[in-house]
């Protein structure tokens, strides 16, 4: 596989550069490629963790009982990471057979922009239309973040892989932090911005996220470029995804140490993850104000920037294994302290916290992923990565609520994650990186 091969040995080549000398001749690529989540990010944030649940149940939902849409909110969710789950390993497959990642990015973020768009024009009462746009959103956000991770080893030197994949999570935690404080302001304050009422204003945010996202988007399509590859046709890379599919899962057994960093980040993702959407429930349970916990939210966002920049230069100091561990084990004393939380104050701390170490460990996670995989197929393998990013938060949620119920306390329930945590730290601490790398090399030749 020719193809293939260059592709390692320009990565080797890469590799053996100064780090800095390669960041500065890349600069404009790394940093139209990192602008990506910097826009897609604001989806995640305004639409998944802030207005979209609240909206649903509120106003698209008005008329229907609560535990009913709950209930409808739970399937939508469900519903939309089962897909995601289901084509990312062959979108994966059928992306890197015909040599289009960028084109299949660009393919999920229109769709993901039109889709939150589109949520400005759903009338109060229309629950299943909403639900509808949010699933096609999601499988758009999720989609173009596969094809977006694979694409970090074509714009990054291995020597500053780290460094590169913060950034853009970084980049990420201050996008997405900007446009949600500007669209809280305009729910709280919506006559300033000329709107009638908040509601008006949330529906605003949907337009200004799919805009954002839309406008932030362009540098990649002007400015990264995929190197050519031995391209086939779509229809033919469709009949052989099945087949290729087949192959990866067995070169992902066969590659023990990619195989056990799977495991471990499934696990303590699964932690991260669990924290993230069981937080405001968490605190709601303990007697916290939302407003409370709104301001946390943005508190995570803004220190998540630099401390996600920071954790990839300290990733090149000490390893990104290393790192991960340290991520991993701050985490398990949040989970620790969280369990002691009386009042708002230390609730922000928490936020504090968890935003040092928040996107660290997920740039670290997608960086050392990378380094473990061979060339040539890494959106087939960011498929299985972003698959068990999505079966992420099944388990942990199912232990807390389980623990909750037979203890009948939701500080005890909360010390559960503890368990996921020191199970994926155990698990990525036997993972040899080096040994892993060179496995990967050798597979792809």
């Amino acid at each position: 596989m020719p193809g293939v091969v260059a592709s390692r040995l320009a990565l080797t080549q890469l590799g053996h550069q100064p780090a800095g000398a390669a960041m500065s001749a890349n600069k404009r690529v790394i940093w139209s490629w990192a602008f990506y989540d910097w826009a897609n990010s604001a989806f995640a944030t305004v639409v998944m963790a802030g207005f979209f649940p609240i909206f649903f149940k509120q106003y698209w939902s008005a008329e229907v009982p609560a535990i009913e849409s709950t209930y409808h909110l739970g399937i939508i969710n469900s519903t939309a990471s089962l897909i995601v789950v289901l084509i990312s390993p062959i979108l994966g497959a059928i992306a890197d057979q015909m040599g289009r990642r960028k084109g299949f990015l660009l393919v999920f973020a229109c769709l993901g922009v039109v889709m939150t768009g589109a949520l400005y024009w759903v009338e109060q009462g229309q629950w299943l239309l909403a639900s509808l746009l949010y699933i096609a959103g999601v499988i758009g956000f999720s989609g173009g973040n596969l094809f977006y991770d694979a694409l970090l080893s074509v714009v990054s030197p291995l020597r500053s892989i780290d460094r590169v994949s913060a950034l853009g999570f970084g980049l990420g935690y201050l996008g997405g932090g900007l446009l949600f404080a500007v669209n809280v302001w305009m729910t709280l304050q919506p006559e300033f911005f000329g709107l009638n009422d908040a509601s008006e204003a949330v529906r605003v945010a949907f337009l200004c996220t799919a805009l954002w996202w839309l406008l932030f988007s362009l540098p990649l399509l002007l400015f990264v470029d995929e190197p050519a590859a031995n391209k086939i046709g779509a229809i033919v890379a469709i009949k052989n995804s099945g087949k290729q599919l087949q192959h990866t899962l067995s070169q992902i057994r066969s590659l023990r140490h990619t195989f056990l960093f799977l495991l471990a980040y499934w696990l303590y993702i699964d932690g991260v993850d669990t924290i993230i959407r069981m937080a405001v429930d968490y605190g709601l349970s303990i007697g916290l104000a939302s407003t409370d916990l709104i301001t946390a939210l943005l508190i995570t966002q803004f220190v998540g920037f630099p401390a996600a920049i920071a954790f990839g230069h300290l990733g090149e100091r000490i390893g990104s294994k290393r790192g991960i561990l340290l991520a991993i084990a701050v985490y398990i004393c949040v989970t620790l302290f969280s369990s002691f939380i009386q009042a708002a104050w230390q609730f922000y701390l928490l936020a504090v916290i968890i935003g040092l170490v928040q996107g660290g460990v997920q740039s670290l996670s997608r960086s050392l992923y990378v380094r473990l995989i061979p060339a040539g197929q890494h959106a087939e393998f960011f498929g299985f990565y972003n698959m068990l990013g999505k079966f992420a938060a099944v388990l942990g949620p199912v232990l807390v609520g389980w623990i909750t119920l037979l203890s009948g306390s939701n500080r005890i329930g909360i010390l559960s994650i503890v368990i996921l945590f020191l199970a994926g730290g155990y698990l990525l601490v036997g993972v040899d990186v080096d040994a892993g790398q060179q496995a990967a090399n050798n597979d792809c030749e």
